[in-house]
């Protein structure tokens, strides 16, 4: 089966004061959804502000990268935080990137979870509901991105928000379609054939071989690109190249 179009996403605004870690302008020129950190696990107002401006720019649509508060371990630390407390802070980071996208003519246009809070969602309910009920307090229209088969969809979809799915080039998965710790080796795939190939073979048919060298399903609307990957931005320009080059459209799901 071959997908008629794909969104390309990846993580920007990745930086906190005179500190960047993704080269934000590059990547906006090859990417169709920028998930923009929202001060909790990366970025800080003027980043914000910034990212926003060059997206709104060249069209890319914004998306509100939403994680627990851990500025320190870039959100990739396991933490236990309350639902009632998490579901404000999700709403409290939208609410602050939307005022960003609104000054430069646009809106937020999706949220997606970062790091621990991503891969949380994946499997706990309790936590997934409370990134839901953080969404429907800022926007009860946003749509939520997020990994195929998680608890994070099944949440959003109960609670009537749009639910896109995603997959990861760069990313290793494990037999049962989740991701592998990045702890483990062989967790992030930097050699960019690789990457290239696995792209192309999530967009065109749905697939890709796990870590444990299974075929394993995965339908995906949207791909993403981790911006602090080695050679991040020729790697997106490869993938783009390649995935227009055997004839799917690459182009935004919002």
């Amino acid at each position: 089966m071959t997908w008629a179009s794909i969104d390309l996403n990846a993580d920007l605004g990745e930086g906190f004061g005179r500190w960047r870690l993704t080269d934000d302008e590059e990547l906006l020129s090859v990417v169709t959804s920028a998930n923009v950190a929202c001060g909790f696990h990366a970025g800080d107002a003027a980043t914000m502000r910034r990212v926003c401006e060059r997206a709104a720019e060249r069209g890319v649509r914004i998306g509100a990268q939403v994680s627990y508060r851990d500025l320190a371990g870039f959100g990739r630390r396991a933490m236990d935080v309350p639902s009632a407390e998490l579901a404000a802070e999700v709403a409290y980071q939208i609410g602050a990137l939307e005022v960003f996208a609104r000054a430069a003519g646009t809106r937020v246009a999706y949220v997606k979870p970062h790091g621990a809070l991503y891969n949380r969602v994946v499997h706990d309910m309790e936590q997934a509901g409370a990134v839901v009920e953080g969404v429907l307090l800022a926007d009860d229209r946003l749509p939520v991105l997020g990994l195929p088969g998680s608890r994070l969809l099944e949440a959003a979809d109960k609670a009537g928000l749009p639910v896109v799915t995603e997959a990861f080039a760069d990313r290793a998965y494990t037999d049962e379609g989740t991701l592998v710790p990045r702890g483990t080796d062989g967790a992030v795939i930097t050699e960019p054939d690789a990457v290239v190939e696995r792209s192309l073979g999530l967009a065109r048919f749905g697939t890709v071989t796990s870590h444990g060298g299974q075929q394993i399903a995965v339908r995906a609307r949207s791909l993403c690109l981790h911006g602090d990957t080695p050679g991040a931005v020729g790697l997106a320009r490869e993938v783009r190249a390649r995935l227009e080059e055997s004839g799917v459209r690459v182009e935004a799901f919002a």
